[in-house]
């Protein structure tokens, strides 16, 4: 059995060169991309008052939205039922949710609203990604009257 001892050392120096940071303390670090959190919606009773409330259909998904009032928050859920398919679909169809989530609603999104993101079958995993982020601009443009 060899013994890799030289490489790994290389790399652990250059992971703690990493995790150090730059070795001139004059040059300037690169600004870190800044993105407001969003909560995660997790009761049953806020999915139950957002898909009561206003919804605006897109060919990907179906988004719920409810005005709740707490100022500052801003709150998203996600929900992908047994239609989509199996578990590994559904979290697939949930994975791209949240990330077209996270690439829109900081932007068009409202505080004090909550959103939910319903997949749609054989739509959410095959619809083009870029279109599911331009589909969601638009439907919050249209749920906010324009003012996204």
């Amino acid at each position: 059995m060899a013994c890799a001892s030289g490489p790994v050392l290389q790399d652990m120096t250059s992971l703690e060169a990493d995790v150090t940071g730059p070795q001139n303390p004059s040059a300037e670090a690169p600004a870190a991309f800044a993105c407001p959190r969003i909560e995660t919606l997790k009761n049953r009773a806020d999915f139950l008052r957002a898909a009561k409330a206003r919804r605006v259909a897109c060919p990907a998904f179906l988004l719920q939205a409810r005005e709740t009032g707490l100022s500052g928050q801003m709150r998203v859920g996600f929900t992908c039922s047994k239609k989509l398919g199996n578990a590994v679909t559904r979290n697939r169809a949930k994975r791209r949710l949240r990330e077209v989530a996270r690439k829109v609603l900081h932007r068009h999104g409202h505080d004090g609203w909550d959103y939910v993101l319903v997949g749609r079958p054989n739509a959410t995993i095959d619809h083009d990604f870029a279109a599911m982020c331009a589909d969601l601009a638009t439907a919050l443009k249209k749920l906010h009257g324009g003012r996204a």
